[in-house]
């Protein structure tokens, strides 16, 4: 296991974030995997919330100016990365001044969904594959936490499924209790078609909701973690209907219990 990549792309990471069950598990599992010896990279989105400064982020020139385009609008990419010192690990940083600079996650200060949320989750997706690609770097297992990554699995097995680096690649999607009620934007379809999606795929996300991206992200995926016990119930059904590789957090000393996980993935 220890020849194997690992790429951890995340909703939350804890010291950058405050301290919830998702931003814990963003920080202290792929820890746990590099202290294991194996080679992981991990991705979150700079969020207005990041201290910059406390954290000491900076930017990677090498790695930022290239333009993710939307629906004929370009929307520049640039790339920040900050370590976690005691412990040697390393963060890249997901940036865009309209998408993330913003003092929230995905609502407001008075909980209203955030409008452009479907957008900021294809930006997302496609500057996390972008980067990596830029790295030059082939991940055997792409592990997904939380709402915000849940475009991962569509772009990697179809837009980018015969690109060299991730025509091998497995993918893992954690699902959290992070539901929301609104309805994505209605435009998401023509939205993903225009970064690469096929039509059949793209047309899925017609009028969709937490529940139905959630279930489409773990379509896509070749396994599936409960994240938490909490989750909508019909997700947990989904799950157990879906035929994949399926696993439920532990609590304690998951390092082991993970990478069982990537190995069976893996074979």
């Amino acid at each position: 296991m220890s020849k194997h990549k690992i790429l951890f792309v995340n909703q939350e990471i804890t010291p950058y974030l405050e301290e919830t069950y998702m931003s814990k598990i963003g920080r202290y599992l792929p820890q746990t995997i590099q202290e294991s010896g194996i080679d992981i990279r991990i991705f979150m989105p700079r969020y207005g919330l990041v201290s910059e400064r406390k954290n000491q982020l900076h930017e990677v020139i090498r790695l930022s100016g290239q333009n993710i385009i939307i629906k004929d609008v370009d929307h520049p990419l640039i790339i920040k990365v900050a370590s976690i010192q005691s412990v040697r690990m390393q963060t890249y940083f997901i940036d865009n001044e309209l998408y993330f600079d913003r003092k929230f996650i995905l609502h407001d200060k008075n909980g209203k969904f955030f409008s452009d949320n479907d957008e900021r989750a294809i930006f997302y997706a496609k500057g996390v594959i972008e980067t990596v690609k830029n790295l030059g770097w082939a991940p055997d297992i792409i592990h997904c936490n939380g709402w915000i990554s849940c475009l991962v699995p569509l772009y990697i097995k179809t837009a980018y499924k015969d690109n060299p680096l991730f025509t091998n690649s497995k993918v893992i999607y954690s699902v959290y209790n992070d539901k929301f009620d609104k309805k994505l934007n209605r435009s998401f379809t023509s939205k993903l078609k225009s970064t690469m999606i096929p039509n059949k795929e793209a047309a899925k996300y017609k009028d969709v909701t937490y529940l139905s991206t959630t279930k489409l992200a773990i379509e896509h995926s070749d396994a599936v973690v409960i994240g938490e016990e909490d989750i909508d119930a019909s997700i947990k059904t989904f799950i157990a209907k879906s035929g994949k590789i399926n696993f439920v957090h532990p609590q304690d000393n998951f390092g082991s219990d993970y990478i069982a996980l990537y190995e069976r993935v893996l074979e």
